[in-house]
């Protein structure tokens, strides 16, 4: 009964939020769901750890929850309650007009990524996925600028496009386990059926989910669109659909691992593919961040990074690897959500997403400056934040197992992609502005005092990735410990 409540606060919260044109009640209405939400969340989580099979079953077959889902709903909760308070202050209804709109969509993008995690049906989960995609792409589009509507329209057809080939991918996966006379088809019941699958079937369906949510996530070449979609997002929005959306995605090719990593002889092929691909977009990102013209941008291709380091993990397989690609995902979610946050911050500052723009933030604006300071080196896996150790742990997995030659792309792909963050980080809150960029400046000038609200959320958004890098909250260890073995491998 619990996961049903659950599941409804978001669907509670969007239907209220149309009771008034107020922005200070909808706004209220959003924040209070997202704190029941995850009051709601830890007391579920506590449960799965204690219970002794590690699992809450709401409507069996149907809707279950473990230790690798609920690490999601966790993230998903935390990361609500922080860009739900940013938007107290920040958002400006008066200027974009459609409060109604903006939390209606807002609360029912929340409720399709929540959904994800507890439904047991693979089917329905390619359904929550693009309800994903038709809820936050009006959000992308929300401030009805022509740069905004582009990229809207970009993510629409490209993620489209990616949903296609992923349900063509779903219906192969249903036709081969129809064939094996699968008596559920459910995650589980694909695992136990998985030796009398046709390996055939199983792999061709694996290769169009891959690449189908691949999209969605954004590893290269799929990722054209995350950098246009993530520069002209709503700050709120954009702290979620960055520090969630894309890891939630990635929760059903890890539902996916087990399954395939039955057949050895799909496995191993691919399981080197995966590898190929996350460096390609580790290696991608990396010199991309180091032309980069747009701090937001910056950030988005940062996301493409961090998705290709967790494929990379994945593909190496084991335990210690797949506890790190865990720990990267936990990492990533509230890292990189806290550095859009920051980067929310300096546009309403500055009014500009040009980093040419934007120099000495710590004396112009001090927390808006340390923000965007600790936002880079969290990001670019500075010690000794959560990121660090994080990716600390794949390199040493990858070690282990001989990986000598991945290991070394990796860790030089990561190098270079730190180095690029921290040249455009230090220019922004470090560089002095030059005699002629001082008027440009002004004119973007428009606001020097942040709101009480953005305040209190970077203050808050900044503690988990500083705690988790010197200390792993032992619920938190412990549902790392059972979910690594739920991804197989």
């Amino acid at each position: 009964m619990i996961l049903i409540i659950l599941i409804m606060i978001p669907l509670i919260a969007a239907a209220l939020s149309l009771l008034s044109s107020r922005a200070k009640f909808a706004t209220t209405i959003t924040l209070l769901g997202a704190v029941i939400m995850l009051l709601l969340s830890g007391w579920v989580a506590v449960n799965i750890v204690n219970s002794p099979n590690h699992l809450i079953v709401a409507i069996p077959h149907w809707i279950a929850l473990d230790a690798l889902g609920v690490i999601f709903v966790l993230l998903i909760s935390m990361i609500n309650v922080t860009s739900a308070l940013f938007a107290v202050g920040y958002m400006d209804f008066s200027k974009t007009g459609g409060v109604r709109q903006y939390h209606l969509n807002y609360n029912l993008f929340v409720f399709s990524m929540l959904i994800i995690p507890f439904l047991q049906e693979p089917n329905l989960v390619w359904i929550a996925v693009e309800l994903t995609t038709l809820f936050s792409v009006l959000l992308v589009g929300f401030e009805n600028t022509h740069e905004a509507l582009e990229a809207a329209w970009k993510y629409v057809v490209l993620t489209v496009m990616g949903a296609a080939i992923a349900l063509l991918g779903f219906l192969i996966l249903y036709w081969s386990a129809k064939q094996a006379n699968v008596s559920e088809y459910t995650w589980d019941g694909l695992i136990q059926a998985a030796p009398h699958i046709s390996p055939v079937l199983l792999k061709a369906a694996f290769i169009f989910i891959f690449v189908g949510l691949g999209v969605k996530i954004g590893w290269v070449p799929l990722h054209t669109w995350l950098p246009d979609a993530y520069s002209q997002t709503p700050t709120p929005v954009c702290a979620i659909l960055s520090g969630i959306d894309t890891s939630v995605i990635l929760y059903v090719i890890l539902r996916l691992l087990p399954i395939i990593s039955i057949s050895h002889s799909i496995s191993i092929h691919i399981y080197d593919w995966m590898i190929i691909f996350g460096l390609i977009s580790v290696g991608t990102s990396a010199f991309l961040l180091l032309s980069v013209r747009d701090y937001k941008r910056l950030f988005a291709f940062s996301t493409i990074e961090h998705m290709g380091i967790i494929l990379v993990a994945l593909g190496m397989g084991g335990i210690a690897a797949n506890k790190a690609a865990i720990l990267q995902i936990i990492g990533h979610s509230f890292t990189k959500s806290f550095c859009f946050l920051a980067a929310g911050s300096v546009l309403y500052i500055a009014g500009t997403r040009e980093i040419s723009l934007v120099r000495g933030l710590i004396k112009r604006t001090p927390l808006s400056g340390l923000a965007m300071l600790l936002g880079g080196l969290a990001i670019a896996g500075a010690p000794p934040f959560v990121l660090f150790l994080s990716e600390f742990s794949i390199l040493k997995a990858g070690l282990s197992q001989g990986r000598y030659i991945v290991i070394g792309l990796l860790g030089f792909f990561v190098i270079t992609a730190f180095f690029a963050i921290m040249k455009h980080i230090n220019l922004m809150v470090f560089g002095t502005e030059k005699d002629n960029e001082t008027d440009t400046n002004k004119n973007h000038s428009i606001k020097y005092a942040l709101p009480i609200s953005c305040k209190i959320t970077l203050i808050v958004a900044a503690i988990p990735i500083i705690v988790f890098g010197v200390y792993i909250p032992a619920i938190m260890y412990k549902l790392i410990t059972l979910a690594a073995p739920i991804i197989g491998g």
